[in-house]
């Protein structure tokens, strides 16, 4: 047996599990992963291309409602719409697609190698800081740059600076802008600070990120718009209410999936060692799930199922429904939390973790007394 230090064996909660018990966790979650792959088909893809009409259409509709948005029923019908199709392209298509989910089919229009999302980050270098470092080093501190996105101190392990202090108030701004504090983000500029990342390099990246958003500006807020005649600034602003729209709810759905109570962080030391099965294991911790209908599951890109989506980010998220019990089974055969709760509960947490993290220490009164 090995006595390697690992993630499982530091961790209160999996204590009792020993190396066998994580080796036979890596090998159902493997024989899970393999059972759905081995049976991917012509149902699934046509579930990916329904998925993509439909949110085509709502688009579609939704800009030639805007175009008579001085008729306040057309107003508000249009930008209800063209929110839902900026929402569905970003979490159950743009998200999964770039993920790789899809690349099974051999479409080079659904490709993760091909695909351009409606959204202010650069496909490649989200792919790289997210289907990299986040799925690769999930909730490691040090590591795992999602934690906090380098700007909200989400766990006490983070070292307290004075500017947390405001995080309560600059959080709202953080969903409201989510997208572009993305692709910001995904810049890295911290490493440029730090010496560690050329600016040459940043530099180049900026201005690709430039030539993203400048494309995104004109489309949503001068070429739609205009086309609209009269009504040119009802359009922009239903332009403007749709993006406020899908970055609050991204915002919301993404915080859900790591910082509610129940999901925890790690230390890099633990990583020392770690297996297959100890990988499997820290997904299982670190994330959470939403729990909610069919609707609710596919308009957050079906991250609802959080866990499902870091045990096999490359599996088709409409697979995730299935596994789910099986993964819980899982968990409950070894010992181990699955964490999922409503919406509004698991938001709560995320909002009490950050006002209590604003402040300095900000741990929970039951981790400080241990």
């Amino acid at each position: 047996m090995s006595t390697t230090t690992s993630t499982a064996e530091t961790t209160p909660v999996t204590a009792h599990l020993s190396e066998s018990d994580f080796e036979r966790i890596g090998e159902e979650l493997d024989a899970i992963r393999a059972e759905v792959m081995d049976d991917l088909g012509e149902a699934d893809a046509r579930y990916i291309h329904r998925v993509i009409a439909v949110q085509r259409g709502l688009e579609a509709s939704g800009r030639g409602l805007l175009l008579v948005s001085l008729f306040p029923p057309a107003w508000a019908a249009g930008t209800a719409a063209l929110a839902v199709a900026k929402i569905l392209e970003n979490m159950e298509i743009g998200h999964n697609v770039l993920h790789g989910q899809w690349d099974w089919m051999g479409d080079p229009e659904i490709h993760s190698t091909t695909w351009e999302w409606d959204s202010a980050s650069v496909a490649e270098g989200w792919k790289y800081s997210h289907n990299y470092v986040h799925h690769t080093f999930t909730n490691v501190l040090g590591k795992d740059r999602d934690l906090g996105y380098a700007v909200m101190r989400v766990d006490p392990e983070q070292p307290w600076k004075p500017i947390y202090l405001l995080q309560p108030l600059y959080n709202m701004g953080l969903a409201l802008g989510f997208e572009y504090g993305i692709a910001i983000y995904d810049i890295e500029l911290e490493e440029v600070a730090a010496g560690r990342k050329p600016w040459s390099v940043a530099k180049k990246e900026l201005a690709g990120l430039w030539r993203k958003v400048r494309g995104q500006l004109v489309k949503d807020y001068v070429a739609f718009p205009l086309l609209s005649g009269l009504a040119a600034p009802a359009a922009l602003l239903g332009g403007l209410v749709a993006n406020l729209t899908r970055n609050v709810w991204a915002h919301t759905v993404i915080f859900c999936g790591h910082f509610p109570a129940g999901a925890q962080t790690f230390t890099e030391d633990q990583l020392d060692g770690e297996t297959r099965g100890h990988w499997y294991v820290r997904q299982l911790l670190g994330s959470a799930n939403i729990d909610g209908s069919a609707l609710m599951h596919v308009m957050t890109g079906n991250l609802s199922h959080q866990i499902e989506h870091h045990l096999f980010p490359d599996m088709p998220s409409n697979r995730y429904a299935r596994v789910a019990p099986k993964v819980r089974e899982v968990c409950e055969r070894y010992g181990l939390p699955y964490t999922s709760g409503p919406l509004y509960k698991q938001y709560a947490e995320v909002l009490g973790t950050i006002v209590r993290l604003a402040l300095p220490g900000g741990a929970p009164a039951a981790a400080a007394a241990a």
